[in-house]
């Protein structure tokens, strides 16, 4: 009943969220391509069935390609199916994984675009990355046999409160997942109390632990630091709207102590490249962007990176991290690729998307949590002042992230195999 009435409203509000897509192409000119694929309309795989694997946007990507890797080795005629409903993901998925898997835009959870997608891929699995739960997509998987698993799943106290708003529809949608590979015990125990039956449960920590940093991007970070010659620099990444400004008043407060200090300042999304260069230009900072690195010199006080997929090599090559999404109310971002290369981190208050693995990290002295850009840059100075406090933070960010490896290999034992056509 309630999930009729979820189908009407949207597909009521369908032509509001095709007017949404448009709009947000303004911004972000890759929502306007490849629209009719969000409808379940596209030309067909070259092989059908395997695994449909649906990862959000970048972060989830970077999360499953291990995953992915992992599986085509094991099974190299293995059809792999990877929905992003973001253009930055899709961009990811295509530099990752190339023609490894196909590509194409997640389908609104309507039935039918959900029915012309099935049609088309006709998956055996379907692995949802941590958060993805949509009532008419979990119940057509249910209703055909394709077996569903939520991987690295996590959900939040504020959102297990919202789901339990409406017990009797949480409880009918969580009961059509097969198998749930939460983060944490906290995470699991929250599933369990919407109506996951304990036997679908089980705790199998955070896949993003297990990432693994290649020599290229090693080398990379060298040539950087060699030219940043020796200044004190830190980077802030995967900042958002309203967090820049925050960033750019604590580097004021960090030039004040160390003059010759540089930010990098990583803007989250591309559609903002332009806004957060023009925002540092009217602060009177003096400017160089990775796009354009001949305009770097000593005296540039903030470089924005403002390319695609070089944030693990910026944050490799600066001695102090803060991680974005923290000082707004969006949930933070990870802040192990940071700590994997021994790099002392701090984010803002709001990580409610990474709150175990931050808790992880503040237990174990390998990051500070700041209240605020005030305290953001009284942190970034207090570790600029002490290299040997840098170092020993940043060492046990290290051993947090290596203590902590494993939960792809007991993710990857919870995937059946699949056969191939």
């Amino acid at each position: 009943m309630i999930r009729g009435a979820y189908t009407v409203l949207l597909y009521l509000s369908l032509p509001l969220v095709l007017l949404r897509l448009l709009w947000r192409s303004l911004r972000a000119p890759g929502y306007r391509h490849r629209w009719l694929e969000r409808l379940g309309i596209f030309t067909a795989p070259p092989s059908w069935g395997g695994l449909w694997i649906h990862a959000v946007s970048v972060g989830e990507v970077q999360a499953v390609v291990p995953l992915i890797h992992e599986l085509l080795r094991r099974q190299p005629r293995l059809p792999i199916t990877v929905t992003t409903t973001t253009p930055t993901g899709s961009a990811r998925v295509r530099e990752q994984l190339g023609d490894q898997v196909f590509h194409v835009y997640f389908p609104y959870d309507l039935p039918l675009p959900l029915t012309g997608f099935i049609r088309r891929v006709r998956p055996r699995m379907l692995l949802m990355v941590e958060t993805e739960i949509w009532p008419n997509l979990l119940h057509m998987c249910r209703r055909v046999g394709i077996y569903t698993l939520l991987a690295n799943a996590r959900l939040s106290e504020t959102s297990a409160r919202r789901y339990a708003r409406v017990a009797g529809f949480s409880r009918d949608t969580f009961a059509q997942i097969d198998c749930v590979a939460a983060q944490s015990d906290a995470d699991a125990a929250r599933f369990r109390t919407l109506g996951l039956p304990a036997g679908r449960v089980c705790v199998t920590g955070s896949i993003k632990f297990d990432l693994r940093i290649p020599a290229s991007l090693e080398e990379q970070v060298e040539v950087l630091r060699r030219t940043w010659a020796g200044r004190p620099v830190w980077v802030a990444g995967s900042t958002h709207e309203g967090e820049d400004e925050l960033t750019l008043f604590a580097h004021r407060r960090v030039l004040s102590r160390f003059p010759e200090a540089l930010l990098i300042l990583v803007p989250r999304h591309p559609e903002r490249f332009e806004r957060v260069a023009a925002l540092v230009r009217r602060e009177g900072l003096r400017l160089a962007r990775r796009s354009r690195p001949e305009g770097y010199n000593a005296q540039v006080q903030v470089y924005v990176g403002d390319t695609m997929g070089e944030l693990p090599m910026l944050l490799g090559s600066a001695d102090v991290a803060f991680i974005g999404g923290s000082l707004v109310k969006t949930g933070g971002h990870n802040m192990l690729e940071a700590a994997a290369r021994g790099v002392p981190t701090c984010f803002g208050p709001h990580v409610f998307n990474f709150a175990a693995v931050s808790q992880i990290l503040i237990e174990a002295g390998a990051a500070v949590q700041v209240a605020d850009a005030s305290v953001l840059a009284d942190q970034v100075i207090t570790w600029l002042e002490d290299a040997s406090r840098r170092a020993e933070v940043g060492e046990r960010g290290r051993r947090v992230v290596e203590r902590n490896r494993g939960a792809l290999g007991r993710l990857l034992a919870l995937i059946p195999p699949l056969s191939v056509q």
